[in-house]
């Protein structure tokens, strides 16, 4: 019993650092916090509220005071940190008058080596974890790097002269490691020789399925496997979701155990969609994602666009899908990393392999692509292909640890730092 109690304490995260009170002055001795900034007339105005805070205890104050070059914000370093040991930073902020939140709000971590030199690059604290009315709750894991001796928490704002920000709840507390994570991802390699119809081309990828695939958490099918070699039109081989083709795909995906991603033709009323759709381990459909961006072949076939990126969680993580020409376009994967998906699923037709290792590596995802004129394949995120098949009835397949850091030594680890840097306050149509 005791030493069950020993392992439990073991892996409760210890508190560094924590403060949601704010009476004093910041840079007194009981204080702690200083008001910092590269050039002193880019300095934020800065306060202590002593009323504000989420519960009325005071908050640290940060305004743009008119100055559109402000920038800077509050900093206190904390001592006592362990090389390689697990951190997770919280912090609490409420926006007044802000455009872009990620943009002119910024959380960050800081390592002070124990020696000479520098320790790690910064680490953001891009994640929105929670949100109470107007207050968000900012949260990031990281590992110490091995030559680090203290942190220092930044809470900065700037860039927004009419803007403010109230911060509290701070708290910097040691963490397990995280254990691995990993995810067995297949991607199918396969196209039916001219089946009959629909009914005929689904049954030969769930035989593919049952011939390539033996154990998998996530098995991806191609683009519109309901048409692919029948010579039929949209209308013809459109139907209703649930129906049949995600029945014949969930007797495979509950007899492997397994998620599964397949295209097919989705009849709404009088639309069509080019749809991909998710099913859970116990063959239902959990979840569907509409081709948002058409080439004029199908919009000239009378499809109808998709409006919408959605994210599924799954017992191993956050999933989204994309359709072959989506690739083409920045945003359909920004969106769906941006909304916390690990793992992108791309049924495709054909297309540019290159845009799909820039999206990967720009967004800081997996990609498994399933294809006809266009690579299977399994890229990490770094673009760098894990896994393919190029053969007919093979399967592309991986094991992925979703919890591995893609950290850069020079640029640092770039998921948390691209999507802080995202420019979405600048305009971007032409006209």
């Amino acid at each position: 019993m005791l030493s069950l109690l020993i392992l439990a304490a073991a892996l409760q995260p210890q508190v560094i650092f924590e403060q949601a009170v704010f009476r004093n002055e910041p840079n007194s001795a009981n204080g702690g916090w200083q008001l910092v900034a590269q050039r002193s007339e880019i300095q934020p105005k800065g306060w202590i509220d002593t009323t504000g805070g989420r519960h009325g205890q005071g908050a640290l104050m940060l305004s743009g005071g008119t100055n559109s070059a402000a920038f800077g914000g509050w900093q206190r370093r904390v001592e006592g940190i362990k090389p390689g040991a697990w951190y997770r930073l919280t912090a609490c902020y409420r926006p007044e008058g802000i455009t872009e939140e990620s943009v002119h709000v910024v959380a960050r971590l800081r390592w002070i080596p124990s020696s000479g030199g520098h320790a790690g690059r910064p680490e953001y604290a891009s994640r929105v974890a929670s949100r109470d009315g107007d207050w968000r709750r900012l949260e990031v894991d990281v590992p110490a790097p091995e030559n680090a001796g203290a942190a220092v928490i930044e809470l900065n704002f700037g860039n927004s002269p009419q803007g403010r920000v109230a911060w509290d709840e701070v708290k910097l507390e040691q963490i397990p490691t995280p254990a691995l994570r990993k995810v067995r991802i297949a991607s199918l390699n396969f196209r039916p020789q001219k089946p009959a119809g629909s009914e005929q081309s689904v049954r030969a990828f769930v035989e593919a399925v049952d011939r390539a695939v033996d154990r998998a958490d996530l098995i991806v099918l191609p683009e519109g496997i309901t048409i692919v070699g029948t010579g039929k039109s949209y209308a013809e081989v459109a139907q209703s979701i649930p129906g049949a083709a995600t029945e014949a795909l969930g007797l495979i995906a509950r007899k492997k155990r397994s998620y599964l991603i397949a295209g097919i033709y989705e009849r709404e009323g009088p639309a069509i969609y080019n749809t991909a759709v998710l099913l859970n381990r116990g063959g239902e459909v959990v979840g569907r994602y509409r081709k948002v961006y058409l080439p004029r072949e199908e919009v000239e076939g009378g499809l109808t666009p998709g409006d919408d990126y959605p994210v599924f969680q799954t017992d191993f993580g956050k999933v989204g899908m994309m359709i072959c020409w989506d690739v083409q376009y920045a945003d359909p994967a920004r969106a769906l990393a941006l909304r916390g998906a690990e793992i992108i699923a791309m049924p495709i037709w054909g297309g540019d392999t290159r845009l799909g290792v820039a999206r990967a590596a720009e967004n800081h995802v997996f990609l498994a692509s399933s294809g006809y004129s266009y690579p299977t394949e399994i890229l990490d995120p770094q673009g760098e292909v894990l896994s393919t098949a190029t053969t007919q009835g093979a399967a592309a397949i991986s094991e992925v640890d979703l919890n591995r850091r893609y950290a850069d030594d020079w640029l640092g680890e770039m998921r948390g730092r691209f999507f802080h840097e995202l420019r979405f306050d600048v305009p971007l149509r032409a006209r």
